[in-house]
Order: C-alpha cells, then sequence, then structure tokens
C-alpha cells in the first residue's frame, strides 16, 4: 500500500483539508494491474482502508479528507468499509463517474448517509453535460490555468451558487497571492508552499530565532555541553515548559529542581532529540502550519526508513536531514546561507545543497513519497529492493509519532 496526505490551503495560508491518495500495488512489478480495476473495484477503496486502519484522527485532528473514488469504487460498501464519521469525509469524485442515473442514484444514497462530494478532472466541455452531478457537489477541483477564474466566478456563482472552488497545480507563491486577490477559490493545492527560497529577505534573523539557531548548534555538536544547552533552553518560556513536560512523561521522579536537573534526566541522546524537533517547531511559529509538518514528517519518515535504506546507524542524520530541508523555508534565505547559520554534516549538507549522497537518496524518496508521485516511488522500491508494505508502515508510524507529539496529555 501506498499512501500520503496532500494539504490544501485556505485564504489565511491555512490547511483546511487534506487529500489522501492512496494505491494498493506496486503497477512496475504488476503492470498487468494497470487500468483493469483489479486494484480499485467495487469491494474496496484504498483511501477509506487507510482511515480505517490508522484512525481519522492520526491523519488529521480536524479536517477534511477528500478520498478518491472511481465510477467502480464508488459502488463499495463505504459505510461498512470505514467508521469515521461521514461528516469528515468528501468522496472525491473523478471523471470515470459519469452523469448517468446509476451514478447519481449512488451519490443521493451516499449523501443521504451525509457524505459530501467532490470532482476533478473535468474539462470545461464537460461542465454542461455533468449538470446533474455538480449541483450535488460541495467542491469542485479546477485546473486554474485552463479555467479563466472571472469567467468561471460567474458561471458557478450563477448555477451553483453553495458550489466552493479548489485550485489545482498552484505552483508558486505569486499565482496563489494573485489567484487569492481576485477571490473564487476557497482552497488551493499544489507545490508553492514548499518550493526553495532563491532570495530570501534583507532583514535580520530576530533576537528569539537566533537563541533557537545559538541551541541547535550546541546540540549538534559530537558532545556538547548538556549545561550550556539547559542554560539556553531557560531563556524562552516556552522551551522551559515542554522540557519539563516531556521530563515526565519519561520518569515518575518528581523532584526536578532546575532546568539544568531536566536536562540531566533526558540525557543527551533525548535532549538533542526534543531539541531538534521543539526548537524547529519554535523557528515555524512565523511560517504556514503546514511547513512544521512537512519538516517533522520528513525528519521521521528519513529516520524510519533508515534501516531499508541499509543506514540505520545513521538514523539521527537522517532525522536532521528531513528537518533541515525546509530551513530556508523557516528562515526565509537560500538554503546556502541557511545552512551556513547551523552545525550539520558534509553528507547532510551535500543532500540539501547538492542532491548528492547516499543521504539525497533518502531525501528524494521521502519527498516523492509525500508528492504521492508512485510511479517513481515504485521505481525506487524496485531499486532499492524494498518492500512496499514495510515502507507504508513506516509511513504510518510518522504519523501517529506526530500526532502524538501534539497530543494533549
Amino acid at each position: 500500500m501506498f499512501a500520503t496526505l496532500i494539504p490544501l490551503f485556505d485564504d489565511e495560508m491555512a490547511v483546511g483539508a487534506f487529500s489522501l491518495f492512496a494505491q494498493k500495488e506496486n503497477y512496475l512489478l504488476k503492470p498487468n494491474l494497470i487500468g483493469t480495476g483489479s486494484f480499485d473495484g467495487a469491494g474496496r477503496i484504498d483511501g477509506l482502508e487507510v482511515i480505517e486502519s490508522t484512525g481519522i484522527n492520526t491523519l488529521s485532528a480536524d479536517k477534511d479528507i477528500f478520498v478518491s473514488v472511481t465510477g467502480v469504487s464508488l459502488f463499495a460498501d463505504i459505510k461498512e468499509q470505514c467508521k469515521a464519521p461521514a461528516e469528515r469525509i468528501v468522496i472525491l469524485l473523478d471523471n470515470t463517474v459519469k452523469p448517468e442515473e446509476m451514478y447519481i442514484k449512488r451519490i443521493d444514497e451516499l449523501a443521504a448517509l451525509g457524505y459530501r462530494f467532490a470532482i476533478r478532472k473535468l474539462l470545461v466541455s464537460d461542465f454542461e453535460n455533468y449538470r446533474e452531478i455538480i449541483k450535488r457537489l460541495s467542491y469542485i477541483f479546477l485546473d486554474y490555468k485552463r479555467i479563466d477564474i472571472s469567467k468561471g466566478k460567474i458561471y458557478f456563482s450563477k448555477l451553483y451558487p453553495n458550489l466552493k472552488l479548489v485550485a489545482l497545480n498552484i505552483e508558486s507563491m505569486e499565482v496563489y497571492e494573485k489567484l487569492k486577490a481576485e477571490t473564487g477559490y476557497v482552497l488551493y493545492e499544489g507545490s508553492f508552499y514548499r518550493l526553495p527560497v532563491k532570495k530570501g529577505s534583507k532583514g535580520e534573523i530576530a533576537p528569539v530565532k537566533m537563541n533557537y539557531i545559538e541551541l541547535l548548534n550546541i546540540v549538534n555538536d559530537e558532545d556538547f555541553d548538556l549545561t550550556k544547552a539547559a542554560d539556553i533552553i531557560g531563556r524562552d518560556t516556552a522551551l522551559v515548559v515542554s522540557l519539563l513536560e516531556m521530563v515526565n512523561k519519561m520518569t515518575v521522579n518528581n523532584g526536578i529542581t532546575t532546568i539544568r536537573h531536566a536536562a540531566a534526566m533526558l540525557g543527551q541522546k533525548e535532549l538533542k532529540k526534543w531539541i531538534n524537533t521543539a526548537v524547529t517547531e519554535k523557528l515555524c511559529e512565523d511560517r504556514p502550519s503546514e511547513v512544521t509538518r512537512v519538516s517533522l514528517i520528513r525528519a521521521k519518515f528519513a529516520e524510519n526508513l533508515a534501516p531499508l535504506f541499509d543506514m540505520g546507524g545513521l538514523s539521527q542524520e537522517l532525522f536532521l536531514m528531513g528537518l533541515f530541508s525546509v530551513l530556508d523555508l523557516i528562515l526565509d534565505k537560500p538554503m546556502s546561507e541557511a545552512l551556513n547559520m547551523v552545525k550539520v554534516s558534509k553528507q547532510i549538507e551535500s543532500a540539501l545543497l547538492k542532491n548528492e549522497g547516499d543521504f539525497a537518496t533518502v531525501l528524494d524518496f521521502v519527498k516523492n513519497y509525500e508528492a504521492a508521485n508512485w510511479s517513481e516511488i515504485s521505481r525506487l522500491l524496485i531499486v532499492e529492493n524494498m518492500d512496499m508494505d514495510t515502507v507504508y508502515d513506516a509511513y504510518l508510524e510518522t504519523l501517529k509519532w506526530f500526532r502524538d507529539l501534539f497530543s494533549t496529555p
């Protein structure tokens, strides 16, 4: 199984929903299954299988999740297959669902159970033929390059005033800002939020961020001084509270008297891991929320993949590589300048700056997986001789770790 979550953003650059993309089989190993429907048949919807096995709150605590179905899998027993609340799931149709009586009847049946609907892959020329389906939708996904948003707003607001428009394939922040200014779309999907910074801001890094960077540099030395790290943590109340919460989770000792004592209770290894995670979260506070998620998910996923790439002994360095893979976005500087501010190994630097070395292979895999580039992931599984289900398990463990990281005790 392959599965990943693709974020959709609102006008405030906050995540408004997720699309869940899943695929049951590696089609490069079983090309005869492509287009046969054998693995998206009436008995199962891969995305719902993921939700049922992991729990919808592992995937997203409070956001809608779009789940893709085809003209065949639409007739699956959705309620039986997935017990998650219907109001959290938006069934995402494609153009294999035709504007015919049997499909319209099935949509009405599922709507009566509380499910909402969206559609993607429609061409402008399809709109009139699909009127009976479109009027039953909550969302329609549109490629902004193919749709004149000004004309689209008039068309859809007149015929379908309650229909929400989602813009697809947004490739830059400039396009996002332009579409947002024109209004009309409620959600935006694309790679625009994680593009490398080319120029960056000319302003100085805020003092509080410099404090965090100093802390990162201390703990990423080979044999760092616990007391120095503890003293810098003591400059930030939020970090102190987070440290004490972490110590309380790991020990029954209630006699913590100082920040240095708490740091010593964790020890070098755990303190380093906690600081890298907690400080990255703090550095991201003035960034879009998805930057934090991408950074942490990449870090943990890369760590979990380490044994599969025969790098089990380097799992902590791979964690740091994933964490810093969006350091340019976090600091609003080109990656070369951002890495000059922190201490990283040559392997991490080569992967992030030059896309070279063994670490770059792992990072490339992680990026393709998060983008649901299943054809490339299928190829890499064959090249690296990795098991599909083991990778899937590593990703699910990553999502659970991320959920627990921000869960209230």
